[in-house]
């Protein structure tokens, strides 16, 4: 009962169910308690420490029965870094738990008959990672945010991103310290150091400090020694107190201000604010099953949040025509570039909202046949969906970061005259909670 729950009691219980948060979930007196670090099958000692009337959270105080697939996480942060969510578990129940998560929200919440079978498993589980944010908070200390916080939790070597990364901000912090240069207090709004944006490729190893202000020319010397490597170093000056890292002016220190790198078998430029997913493997298998449910051969394709063109460029040589679009412009410029680098001829892109995007094509007539799209995790506006069922393209491809905001989307295409076909998942981000889809609708 509700009244027996109330904050410090001690219950034993089993835990039957995980959230996308990477909570176990527990049932005490009729209602789910959310416990973190507790997998499925197993029996905590539990103490509440919050009743609301919509969530009950708890704490645990003691592991009476532990799963067989618990493991030793291997970082001293885990639990306090917002970073990873699995790195106690083991691989194959982390994919267990993500596709169970992707259908738990296409049945829940999406109200459908389609079960996703299927999820395509990463090679490697660390060091993967070809982008990174390391934050900057006073002391200076220098790491990765809490979860749901922008407390700095400090991190000396991080198992997902590959060691030059934690190299290049270890010097940045070091020089820091000796230099006497502040870090930004997002509480005050003073002092300088905000973030160090790092973007690694086959080729190239590109870092960006971004900074309150000017960035002193001392950090790109200071960069390039510790990281020999590098390719490039820029500056971003952003005063501005929000949260978008990449918000202002960038400036090339040194070296060159792209990185390039080859996916799907297409030479790609990318500069920094260009999305890229941050798994190239996965990506590879991601962006070659998103091609195959497209079947381009001879067809008008429509590229909806392209980025620098990364899917498109997999379809276009298939394809009649291909037109991408995306909102940053610096994105768009990339695509034309790579359509270009790759002798690849018959695409177009425009650089716009989505949603003002595909009323032009529509107001000019434009009938696409295959319509892909790969959202942010927020997914598509209802507007952007009824304008792709007024095209009435005969084949969709929703490429999905998020599980909830893609059933609830593929339920109002539902609605709209499309129904999926065949559902598939891909790990791009092992040990975390994160999972991708790739779902191929068609008009009935």
């Amino acid at each position: 009962m509700d009244n027996e729950l109330a904050k410090n009691a001690i219950f034993d219980c089993a835990v039957d169910g995980f959230t996308s948060q990477g909570a176990g979930v527990c049932r005490i007196g009729g209602r789910a308690v959310f416990v973190p670090l507790a997998l499925p099958g197993e029996r905590w000692r539990v103490r509440i420490v919050k009743v609301t009337k919509t969530a009950v959270y708890g704490r645990g105080e003691a592991l009476l029965a532990p799963s067989p697939f618990r493991r030793d996480p291997g970082c001293p942060a885990f639990g306090k870094c917002g970073g990873c969510d699995c790195l106690h578990m083991d691989y194959e129940l982390e994919k267990r738990l993500k596709l169970d998560r992707v259908n738990d929200a296409l049945r829940r919440i999406g109200g459908l008959d389609l079960h996703c079978e299927t999820i395509l498993g990463a090679d490697s589980v660390e060091g993967y990672r070809n982008k990174a944010i390391y934050n900057f908070g006073p002391g200076p200390v220098c790491g990765f945010y809490r979860a749901r916080s922008h407390e700095v939790i400090q991190s000396q070597r991080c198992l997902l991103q590959p060691e030059c990364f934690d190299r290049a901000a270890e010097a940045l912090l070091d020089w820091m310290k000796d230099a006497g240069i502040p870090a930004y207090d997002e509480t005050t709004g003073e002092g300088l150091i905000r973030h160090l944006f790092l973007r690694r490729t086959s080729s190239h190893f590109a870092a960006c400090v971004v900074a309150a202000g000017d960035v002193p020319m001392g950090a790109a010397d200071v960069l390039r020694r510790a990281c020999p490597e590098l390719t490039g170093v820029l500056a971003c000056r952003n005063p501005d107190p929000g949260n978008v890292v990449l918000n202002g002016d960038i400036r090339l220190l040194w070296g060159r201000d792209t990185v390039e790198e080859t996916l799907c078998g297409a030479r790609l430029t990318l500069s920094p604010l260009a999305f890229f997913q941050v798994n190239t493997a996965q990506a590879e298998r991601l962006y070659t099953l998103a091609g195959e449910c497209a079947e381009p051969a001879g067809k008008t394709v429509l590229d909806l949040y392209c980025g620098a063109g990364s899917i498109g460029l997999a379809v276009a040589r298939g394809a009649a025509r291909l037109i991408g679009s995306d909102i940053v412009p610096a994105a768009v410029e990339n695509a034309k570039a790579n359509a270009r680098r790759n002798g690849v001829t018959n695409t177009e892109y425009i650089c716009g909202d989505a949603k003002d995007v595909a009323a032009k094509l529509a107001a000019q007539g434009l009938r696409p046949d295959v319509i892909i799209t790969d959202p942010p995790r927020k997914g598509m506006d209802e507007a952007v969906l009824a304008t792709i069922a007024d095209m009435g393209p005969e084949r969709l491809v929703y490429v999905s970061c998020d599980p909830a905001t893609l059933a609830r989307d593929l339920k109002r295409l539902a609605d709209l005259g499309y129904a999926p076909e065949r559902c598939a998942a891909v790990d791009l981000f092992p040990r975390t909670c994160h999972v991708e889809t790739v779902v191929s609708l068609s008009h009935f």
